[in-house]
């Protein structure tokens, strides 16, 4: 081999060992080899003698960062008894190796929630899910139902949604808080949640040695391989009540004029029903009212639905129309927003 040949082939090797591994945020990827190799060339006489070569390697070991974020900005406004309430979050993968992540969902224990107020109840049937479209919108389904995401790669985010049941009966500015928590594993194998990681203690170690360096942020434990973020849920209730007024109309003696409750007297009911400020529209909601055994239902007026309240007394403008059924009077309001009433009103006569 000529010396220009040599020359040649000495300087290959040197770039393929100092070839640049793929690149990472987190930098060169864990388990890479690096080796750095170095030549001698000397002369003894003036004759050139053979290379002295050495070279030295070691293993990148692996350095873990991960990071839980809440998607998006504010609460999840919900309605008491909604099922499959959404709050969406993101996981990212800032490591220089490909990880699994154990996911855990679980309430919040008491305490100031993530966008202020307390937490003052508590989900139901929390669950999690992936985008698996990564449109960042919840689809039942589509959207895949996890334990652990599988083989993160570095510098990778994907989107996890945490679903959850709320109760009835809960009130308006009621504050639920979620934490979702993801704790670093192995993951090396595909389809299979590998080994939790733990930190390597003592010295640095010949193989793929395992450093810890997560943050504090947000309430979190620094260096400890999990992340955790938090979300809510507050409540917009209905604050729906209901009232009963009669009057007498006529009686077969007085007609009109100062009429009493005696047999042959015409009865008018107004149900009165209201919404308090500052909470959410309630609708379809379904007025049902027994007609005493003593009273015939008055079927000529009918049953006039939506109406409104003046000075304590109820107006027959009620627009909608209700049912006679069995002896029971129903009617529908369609929309009751906060701070509004609205009525039913019906006749019957006295038997």
């Amino acid at each position: 081999m000529s010396s220009k040949q040599m020359w040649l082939a000495n300087a290959s090797l040197l770039a393929v060992a100092l070839a640049p591994a793929p690149a990472f945020a987190a930098g060169t990827q864990a388990g890479t080899t690096i080796t750095n190799s170095v030549t001698v060339d000397y002369a003894v006489g003036g004759v050139a003698q053979n290379q002295v070569t050495a070279s030295n390697s070691f293993t990148v070991d692996r350095k873990v960062v991960l990071t839980v974020a809440e998607l998006g900005t504010g609460t999840t406004t919900v309605s008491p008894g909604q099922s499959s309430a959404v709050t969406s979050f993101t996981v990212t993968n800032s490591s220089n190796a490909t990880l699994d992540f154990a996911l855990s969902a679980v309430n919040r224990a008491g305490g100031l929630a993530a966008h202020g107020g307390s937490d003052s109840f508590d989900v139901s049937n929390l669950r999690i899910y992936r985008d698996t479209n990564a449109n960042g919108v919840f689809d039942s389904a589509s959207d895949t139902q996890i334990t652990y995401l599988d083989q993160l790669s570095a510098d990778a985010t994907v989107t996890v949604f945490v679903v959850a049941d709320v109760p009835l009966g809960r009130s308006t500015n009621d504050v639920a808080g979620v934490r979702l928590s993801a704790t670093a594993h192995d993951g090396s194998t595909a389809g299979t949640q590998g080994s939790v990681l733990v930190q390597t203690a003592g010295a640095d170690t010949a193989g793929m040695d395992t450093v810890f360096a997560d943050s504090s942020a947000n309430g979190n434990t620094a260096s400890d391989g999990i992340g955790f973020a938090e979300d809510d849920y507050t409540i917009l209730a209905a604050n729906v009540s209901a009232t009963k007024l009669s009057r007498v109309v006529r009686d077969p003696v007085n007609g009109t004029v100062n009429p009493k409750n005696i047999p042959g007297s015409v009865v008018e009911y107004c149900i009165n029903v209201s919404n308090a400020s500052g909470g959410a529209t309630a609708t379809n909601v379904v007025v049902t009212d027994v007609l005493p055994a003593e009273t015939t239902y008055d079927s000529t007026f009918g049953i006039k639905v939506g109406g409104t309240v003046t000075s304590g007394v109820c107006n027959a403008d009620g627009a909608g129309a209700g049912a006679f059924n069995a002896g029971t009077v129903s009617g529908t309001i369609t929309s009751l927003p906060a701070s509004e009433s609205r009525t039913v009103l019906f006749r019957a006569t006295i038997n």
